[in-house]
């Protein structure tokens, strides 16, 4: 089990965040009853369409960068019109791989900087890597400079669940990455591998100084396995290679959090504190608030059994695991997480809307002072909803995880804003 103690050397960045993430949580909700509700209170509206969309980052001038899966990258204008943008590395697309996520760095208004990630091909298969570039938009053309892979997860192997969400702390000083168990599910307990974690990096890559395991090596080589039929198997799966680390192990002085399986969704609230949404086998889908050092529990506990029915132990069983906030049994299958800043969906702000695939939905989740979280609305949108992302304007834009999807617009209704007056 890797569950990381708290280091009284740790530096004061890291202890200011682990005294303001806590906050003492309620009893687990399982949200996974909610009924969507009747009506919508938001006007959907089709712009575009792509081929198997991933994410949406927008730009400050309103335009957004949108990732498709098979590999492509492009410059979207609001009114739909499309450019392709040029240089975008090339992808392994199979299965739940391929280019994955899309964001804007922090100092994108000084040099036009941003990240991408996506399941990069390689000897054995594909691996999750972060890379950084500049965009640069001139003579009605988009491409990318400097593309610069600046992590990336070895050895490469089979399995999909690749994580891929990326945050920045408020301060921009940090990345958040988040690294799923590529359905491997036993390297999310160990602490020399970066699978199944939340890894917290500088913006150029490397370990973050104040991480628990600052500092730190890890094991000099790591065994690989292919992803086995449930949790149990994965216990005993054969090793088919082991994989001499080049240099130094830096897994452990990168890893911020760690037992997580999906990790689709990762974003800071208002208050500060950073949370996580990501899937669990069949049911156990889970809302957490992410504390640096903890244990999510991934493959040990689960509020859920194995595809195949074989148990997993409930998170009850373990007071030395986190539990999620909220659960979801049956499950929404979540796309991504976000906090909505904007006044254009009155009542909204602070709130987390997650996006729901197998649901085919759009969630809310409601904090209220003391940053306790609260299932609110599920809304029945009628397709699978990768991404929801929010643009300058306070409007809410959506891709579908299909083959063409959809790009679609949200804006409140007339009548829904008339009566919150």
């Amino acid at each position: 089990m890797n569950h990381f103690p708290i280091d009284r050397s740790m530096p004061a960045i890291a202890a200011a965040l682990m005294a303001l993430t806590a906050t003492p949580l309620a009893a687990q909700i399982n949200a996974g009853a909610i009924k969507p509700e009747a009506s919508l209170p938001f006007t959907v509206t089709q712009v575009a369409t792509f081929n198997t969309p991933w994410r949406i980052a927008f730009l400050p001038d309103g335009r957004m960068l949108v990732t498709e899966k098979p590999g492509g990258l492009w410059l979207v204008t609001q009114k739909g019109a499309k450019v392709p943008v040029a240089g975008a590395p090339a992808v392994l697309f199979k299965g739940q791989g391929g280019m994955l996520g899309v964001y804007t760095a922090p100092t994108f208004a000084a040099d036009h900087g941003i990240y991408l990630t996506y399941a990069e091909p390689g000897e054995g298969g594909s691996g999750l890597a972060l890379a950084h570039a500049k965009l640069v938009i001139e003579g009605g053309k988009a491409r990318l400079d400097h593309l610069n892979v600046i992590w990336r997860d070895l050895p490469r192997g089979k399995g999909g669940q690749f994580g891929a969400a990326v945050a920045f702390s408020p301060d921009h000083k940090y990345l958040f990455l988040t690294v799923g168990d590529r359905q491997r599910m036993t390297p999310a307990q160990n602490p020399d591998s970066p699978l199944g974690k939340i890894l917290r990096l500088t913006l150029d890559g490397k370990p973050a100084p104040g991480n628990p395991g600052a500092g730190r090596a890890g094991a000099a080589t790591l065994t690989l396995i292919d992803p086995p039929k449930d949790t149990e198997a994965a216990k005993t799966a054969p090793v088919i290679q082991t994989y001499k680390v080049p240099g130094i192990n830096q897994a452990p002085a990168e890893i911020w959090t760690s037992g997580h399986r999906t990790p689709y969704g990762l974003a800071f609230a208002p208050d500060g504190r950073l949370w996580e949404v990501e899937h669990g086998p069949k049911g156990g889908d889970e809302l957490n608030l992410i504390e640096p050092g903890k244990n999510y529990g991934w493959p040990l506990v689960s509020y859920a059994v194995n595809y195949d029915g074989v148990p997993i132990p409930n998170p009850d069983t373990r007071p030395d695991l986190q539990k999620p906030v909220i659960y979801w049994t049956p499950v929404i299958a979540p796309g991504n997480l976000m906090f909505y800043h904007g006044a254009l969906f009155r009542g909204w702000r602070g709130s987390a809307l997650i996006s729901g695939l197998g649901s085919m939905s759009l969630n809310r989740v409601t904090f209220d002072a003391a940053g306790k979280a609260k299932p609110a609305e599920r809304w029945a949108l009628g397709f699978r909803v990768r991404d929801i992302a929010e643009a300058p304007d306070g409007a809410l834009w959506a891709v579908e995880d299909a083959n063409p999807g959809k790009l679609v617009r949200l804006t409140p209704k007339v009548a829904a804003r008339a009566a919150q007056r």
